[in-house]
């Protein structure tokens, strides 16, 4: 089967993003499927084919076999939400021409943004018989709306249209969360397929091991350092961090903790105010790691911090990454937020779980996880069986692929 895979975020582990649809296409290849990717361009993300030259605005090459074919559309999500918005609405457009100039069975679109969607649903309603399956990562227009980044009526109108054209021309949905899954079910019209399949852990990649504290600048063996690494964006509510970073400065009982802030993002300039200006020397602001080497920051840290501000429709409606990173590194995690990952915490001893917009409780966890060595180390050998028994990317890629080929076996049955 060939495949055109639409993701705009496209990343491989030289990158320092979320590398699920590498991973997904990686295994399609492995069992014998063609897959042609669709990105663009983004220093973050940093391209296979760096170096090769764009002509007319394209440029193309493999990567383990993965055909890939890369947009000049530059983007870093430090701009305004106004440029990012036309890069999107241009990425979807520019799409289009390759729904009818590319050898592909069936068209696979991953979200976010919502605009990921304008392919499939341009081929749909122009009537190019193939199937379409649209993967949804976060649920739009709920969640902008929801953070108040976005209030112009008509651009959430626009919005709505799309992620209801992308249920609905679809084929198929694959929803990375339980509050995903039941946001594509109220919104679509026909009975077509809901897969749940949501972020998994690579488990060769994030494995438990050790490293020096030093690689954390001023750090030692005395010190207990909790981890945050990703997006520093207006969703990620990092100023919960900083609150209970000011809380902690108050009282010596918490002098041995360091938090590590990870990455790059619109919030980060601002952030960095907030530690000089308070004079937040327990807090580390660091440069984002590719993907293959934030594993050594991950063994000398001691904790993970799963941030999010604190939206509802949050709650059930994401799928980190960076937990599942956590999790299948053997780290425990420190999480902000009720929902469905606060749930798997709580349950299988994996870490705790500290009250939203609450800067005591956020720093009385830290301090507990602090410690209790043994509890620490038992929760670190919780988090990776859990994810070995649970969240093994290798199992849900199986499900991934033997999903994509039951639509296209059923969608040719239909004709």
């Amino acid at each position: 089967m060939n495949i055109l895979y639409f993701h705009q975020y496209f990343c491989t582990p030289e990158g320092n993003s979320g590398i699920r649809s590498y991973e997904m296409a990686k295994y399609l290849v492995s069992k014998g499927h063609k897959v042609t990717m669709v990105f663009g361009e983004s220093p973050r993300l940093k391209s296979p084919l760096q170096g090769e030259p764009f002509i007319n605005g394209v440029r193309r090459g493999t990567y383990e076999n993965i055909n890939l074919i890369e947009f000049n559309l530059a983007y870093n999500n430090k701009m305004s939400m106004l440029k990012r918005s036309l890069i999107f609405v241009r990425f979807g457009l520019r799409s289009i021409r390759l729904v009818y100039t590319e050898n592909y069975d069936l068209l696979f679109a991953t979200s976010t943004p919502i605009t990921a969607g304008i392919p499939g649903i341009v081929m749909k309603l122009l009537g190019k018989k193939k199937p379409f399956v649209f993967e949804v990562r976060d649920l739009w227009p709920e969640l902008p709306r929801a953070m108040g980044v976005i209030k112009n009526k008509f651009v959430l109108g626009g919005m709505s249209v799309l992620e209801y054209l992308s249920y609905n021309k679809s084929d198929a949905c694959v929803a990375l969360s339980p509050g995903i899954e039941e946001g594509i079910k109220r919104r679509l019209k026909k009975n077509n397929p809901v897969f749940f399949i949501p972020n998994g852990c690579d488990l060769e990649i994030f494995k438990p091991g050790t490293y020096k504290k030093d690689i954390f600048p001023g750090c030692n063996d005395d010190n207990f350092v909790a981890i945050f690494m990703g997006a520093h964006g207006i969703a990620n509510g990092l100023d919960a961090v900083l609150d209970a970073a000011s809380e902690m400065k108050q009282d010596s009982k918490f002098k041995h903790i360091r938090i590590a802030l990870i990455g790059d993002g619109k919030m980060k300039p601002h952030l960095g105010q907030r530690v000089e200006n308070e004079g937040l020397d327990n807090v580390m602001m660091l440069s984002s790691v590719p993907k293959k080497e934030i594993i050594k920051y991950l063994w000398a840290a001691d904790a993970g911090l799963m941030i999010l501000a604190n939206v509802p429709e949050f709650y059930y409606g994401t799928s980190p990454n960076k937990f599942f990173d956590y999790v299948s590194s053997g780290l425990p995690v420190l999480n902000n937020y009720p929902g469905w990952l606060a749930g798997m915490i709580e349950e299988n001893n994996l870490g705790t779980v500290v009250k939203p917009d609450d800067p005591v409780d956020f720093a009385n966890g830290l301090l507990k996880l602090s410690e209790d060595k043994d509890k620490l180390k038992q929760m670190s050998e919780n988090a990776r069986e859990f994810a070995k028994t649970h969240f093994d990317r290798f199992k849900y890629a199986s499900v991934f692929e033997e999903s994509l080929v039951k639509v296209h076996q059923t969608y040719n049955e239909k004709r």
